[in-house]
């Protein structure tokens, strides 16, 4: 098993055998990113902003190698990127929903499952690495790459990405965690330093990046970003004292790209392992630190054995794979799958799902609703074969059925269109052009072109498509809107204009497949929203997305809106289905080092369906500022109609713990702690019961 951190030390003696052998040369070479700078800036800036023009040519087409000395058996690292399949090649990859979709899905298992698929095809790329566990948590929803995350929940970015690295391991292809840390906005990531107290960085920012090392996983990006007026990339608080120290992390630290490392002695010294993707700041400017005595040689062989264990246990009897893995009928079908169980139900007034021997005609209405759209066009995007569209989808979906589609943009035709038609299906929210990886040709300048950053002027949908469904949505009584987005889209303004409302997030390539099949109710909807959604945006904690200091604070999302006392429009983890589900009152217990809670779910209505049972631990009975409650386990379960299940969920007792900045360390606080279960973070959806620890 290589997701295990046990294998990998088992290689400890052998690489030391060969760190022994190497010159100081050799192991500054291992180091070092093996692309040429001038080349790797003219593909990169290619690739962001000329790639619609030069397909052939992208970003990461093939996998980027750094190190390998052949001659003591020791292989490259071949990095690919992701995380929504592999970036590399052209127009093969499987491409599945965006990780924010997934997250969606609560679903640690499907997640593995999808990170085998990944493994599969980056080794059938010929790549070794995998760098798409992105866990960064959004502070606020209008971060520009929130969608590569799977959601605003430490606990749950934590399962999720865990699940990933494991499956992603098991095909023997290392998987690399980004990025480290505190990378939550992104047109000013270059030159942003982020600060908080000690409490907000244990407790919120940080926990999900230990849950994928303790997962096993290889490899750690750091991030652009500084961090208490440190640059990520050179930061020894972070990668020597906290990753490597309290974490004990065994595998190596890379730079994210071309500007990760500013420093050849701060970096190296702090902890820094590798530079990607070629050689400025280490190679021959690393060799002479050493020599004048700036960093240690010492130093340097920590670096060059992590990276010597970890590609040799990688390497050593490694699965062997051809192209024919890659966009094969097996993953799509997982790629699908996933789709399906993310698009949330958020609204329902008795308008789905649709009838398809009644309904004759249907008004696709949206200039997103015949676009393929599988989120940002940065270094996360992958080329599948082929993506179906809302359009396709639902025409394919119902062949009887006459699907007109009209792009929105003459609101009296919409309204004609809308009229004379049984059913209304709006399909909007954003593309590559609104959110998504911000490209400056050099650090901290602004990028005019229109790729991606984060959503500085609203969290809504854009005005004209408030106008067109305030205005064309009351014409039809059966009217539902589909978002389309990487993260929380405000709905305050049209909500009310609307019979149905559906987030269908980037649902990759196979999205068109999965939205019609729902809508139509050839699967029952079971998505639950990875995020609240408040009644106005200045419920959310404030960013500058343009800042060169910022502050964050220890609450954002469910957790301020609760801790303040404001009831949101969608409570966090919230999603209809078309059957009902009654969860029963809870039993709780401490088993050792866990929290056990026990429940039964029963299918009271009459379509088989899948529920997400969850668990939320209070905190109001604390000494301690502390959330009134916080998603600490959560279980999907497929229920009959008819049918009751029992559930069981744990969660370790250091979940429940509190990091005490006096003594710094974890304390387990001796009160009662109520219990909640339920199918949301909203009350009214929630059983309770209490312990005492």
């Amino acid at each position: 098993m290589r997701a295990t951190k046990e294998y990998r030390l088992s290689f400890t003696e052998a690489a030391q055998k060969i760190v022994d052998q190497l010159t100081l040369e050799q192991k500054v070479w291992l180091m070092s990113g093996n692309v040429d700078f001038a080349n790797m800036s003219q593909e990169m800036m290619a690739a962001m902003a000329e790639a619609m023009q030069s397909p052939e040519n992208h970003y990461n087409v093939k996998p980027y190698d750094a190190g390998g000395l052949p001659e003591h058996n020791v292989p490259p690292m071949l990095f690919c990127d992701g995380p929504r399949g592999v970036v590399c090649g052209n127009w093969k990859s499987t491409c599945f929903p965006v990780s924010m979709a997934r997250g969606a899905t609560f679903d640690p298992a499907l997640e593995e499952e999808i990170g085998h698929c990944i493994g599969r095809e980056v080794r059938a790329y010929m790549g070794n690495l995998f760098a798409g566990v992105c866990i960064n948590m959004p502070y606020n929803p209008g971060w520009g790459r929130s969608q590569e995350t799977y959601g605003e929940e430490t606990y749950q970015i934590g399962q999720m990405g865990a699940a990933l690295v494991r499956g992603v391991q098991d095909e023997d292809v290392i998987a690399c965690v980004k990025h480290y840390a505190f990378n939550d906005m992104e047109n000013a990531r270059f030159k942003c330093s982020v600060t908080c107290d000690q409490r907000t960085e244990k407790e919120v920012f940080l926990p999900h990046f230990k849950d994928c090392i303790d997962a096993g996983a290889a490899s750690i990006m750091s991030a652009y970003n500084r961090y208490n007026g440190v640059h990520c990339g050179h930061n020894k608080y972070l990668l020597t004292e906290v990753l490597k120290g309290e974490w004990d992390f065994d595998g190596f630290v890379m730079s994210d790209f071309v500007w990760g490392v500013r420093d050849t002695v701060e970096a190296a010294n702090g902890g820094q392992d590798m530079e990607m993707m070629f050689t400025e700041w280490f190679g021959k400017k690393l060799i002479k630190a050493v020599e004048d005595g700036f960093v240690s040689e010492e130093r340097i062989n920590d670096a060059a054995l992590r990276i010597v264990r970890t590609m040799i246990a990688f390497d050593k009897g490694h699965k062997e794979y051809d192209e024919s893995v890659i966009g094969c009928p097996e993953h799509i079908a997982v790629a699908k799958k996933a789709a399906e169980e993310s698009i949330t139900l958020i609204k329902n007034a008795g308008v789905l799902p649709l009838k398809k021997d009644s309904v004759k005609k249907v008004a696709l209405i949206g200039k997103l609703a015949d676009k393929p759209n599988l989120g940002d066009q940065g270094s996360s995007w992958v080329r599948p074969p082929y993506t179906v569209t809302a359009l396709e989808g639902m025409t394919k979906a119902n062949p009887d059925c006459e699907t007109v589609f009209d792009d929105g943009s003459d609101i009296e035709r919409a309204k004609k269109l809308a009229a004379e038609a049984d059913t209304v299906v709006f399909v909007v929210g954003y593309n590559y052009d609104d959110e998504g990886e911000f490209v400056a040709e050099n650090p901290g300048e602004n990028y005019t072109g229109a790729l991606g950053g984060d959503r500085k002027e609203s969290l809504g949908l854009h005005a004209d498509e408030i106008e067109l469904i305030q205005q064309v949505g009351p014409t039809n009584s059966n009217s539902a809107v589909v978002l389309i987005g990487g993260n929380m889209i405000m709905m305050t303004e049209w909500y009310d204009c609307v019979n149905a409302v559906l987030m269908a997030y980037y649902p990759g390539m196979e999205g068109g497949t999965a939205l019609a099949e729902i809508l139509y109710g050839d699967v029952n909807p079971s998505g639950k929203l990875p995020y609240v959604v408040p009644y106005q945006e200045s419920d959310l904690p404030h960013v500058d997305w343009e800042a060169t200091d910022q502050y964050y604070e220890y609450y954002h999302g469910y957790t301020r809106l609760e801790k303040n006392g404001v009831k949101p429009l969608v409570p966090y983890g919230f999603g209809l289905s078309y059957t009902t589900f009654e969860i029963a009152q809870p039993t709780a217990l401490a088993d050792d080092d866990k929290l056990v809670v026990k429940t039964t779910v029963t299918n009271t209505g009459d379509m088989d369906g899948d529920e997400v049972v969850q668990l939320y631990v209070g905190f109001q009975n604390s000494k301690e500022d502390r959330p009134v409650k916080q998603l600490r386990g959560f279980q999907r379960v497929h229920v009959k109609a008819g049918e009751t299940k029992e559930v069981t969920i744990s969660t370790p007792l250091e979940k429940l713990k509190w990091y005490n900045p006096s003594y710094r360390r974890w304390e387990l606080e001796e009160m009662e702690y109520p219990i909640y279960v339920g199918s949301s973070a909203g009350y009214d959806d929630l059983k309770n019961t209490s312990i005492t620890l």
